[in-house]
């Protein structure tokens, strides 16, 4: 099976979702992620959440983020050479969604990637050995090829991971991943 196959998979499977059960599996996740011993570290990178999509919402997270007094990023998206780059999110931090309805920062204090110690990964699947599949213009794995070794990848996900999904030489596997149930460590 190839990656549209999955993609296909996913997407199908968060759509059948209803919006309480995704908002009771963020909070479970938001749980599951205070669990790992990650809160010493001191730059975290966080998606904002696709609504349209039925992504995780991690306003439940970056509400633990702002109570441990976190210096968060956020990402903006150049769809015209598939990167990002991160701002620091702040009170003041104005935020917009995009027409691809990503909602980012219209500004900012920029972050280099390699100053992140910890990112928190979106994703529509990934498997047993922390290989991750996204949407599939590979802004995620440019981006994590530019931070430092030890910088931790934590995917989110609402499901199990799968037995093997297929790869290739510029996908960037996740350290852990986290479920509403579970954390997996790679």
């Amino acid at each position: 099976m190839d990656k549209p196959f999955f993609r296909k998979k996913y997407k199908s499977l968060r759509e059948n979702l209803s919006l309480e059960t995704c908002d009771n599996k963020s909070i479970d996740i938001a749980n599951q992620l205070l669990k790992l011993p990650i809160w010493n570290l001191e730059f975290y990178h966080i998606f904002l959440t696709i609504e349209k999509l039925k992504e995780i919402n991690t306003e439940y997270i970056l509400n633990i983020l702002n109570g441990k007094d976190k210096n968060t990023a956020i990402a903006q998206s150049d769809f015209t050479n598939s990167t990002m780059r991160h701002f620091l999110l702040t009170d003041n931090t104005l935020i917009k969604v995009n027409c691809w309805g990503i909602p980012e920062p219209q500004g900012g204090i920029e972050i280099d990637p390699s100053q992140l110690d910890v990112v928190l990964v979106p994703l529509l699947a990934y498997d047993i050995e922390g290989n991750r599949l996204g949407y599939g213009k590979g802004f995620y794995d440019r981006f994590l090829s530019s931070c430092k070794p030890d910088c931790l990848k934590i995917g989110l996900s609402f499901f199990e991971p799968e037995n093997e999904l297929p790869t290739n030489n510029n996908d960037i596997k996740l350290t852990h991943c986290v479920t509403p149930n579970k954390t997996y460590t790679f």
